[in-house]
């Protein structure tokens, strides 16, 4: 059975940073496309970072260029968001996203909330 987990969130004061992880069981998440997305309440969910397979291609939007990085950790099975400079439009929950051709496997959430 395929697991996604995310961890990291948590209530952070605007211009701090957190660090997101997301691990994996039944999968090895350098055979995959990573990304990360997040949803704010009442918005779409958006994809903040991306990381390619197998060439690790790194990919952003323009509201998170910059200040976010995302990273894979072969040792851990596990892939990364370093996220800096934090405002509160970057509240929200922030989900992973394993994809390859024929499958994608998401985790839970993991919930960030950026205080002014």
């Amino acid at each position: 059975q395929v697991q996604l987990v995310e961890s990291g969130g948590n209530l952070v004061q605007a211009g701090g940073s957190l660090r997101l992880s997301c691990t994996a069981s039944g999968i090895t998440l350098n055979m995959y496309n990573m990304r990360w997305f997040r949803q704010a309440p009442g918005k779409e969910r958006e994809m903040v970072a991306l990381i390619s397979y197998p060439s690790s291609v790194t990919l952003y939007p323009d509201s998170v260029k910059g200040r976010f990085t995302i990273s894979r950790d072969d040792a851990e099975n596990a892939v990364h968001l370093e996220m800096h400079s934090l405002t509160t439009e970057d509240t929200g929950i922030y989900f992973c996203n394993a994809r390859r051709p024929g499958l994608e496997y998401w985790g839970q959430g993991t919930q960030v909330t950026v205080s002014s």
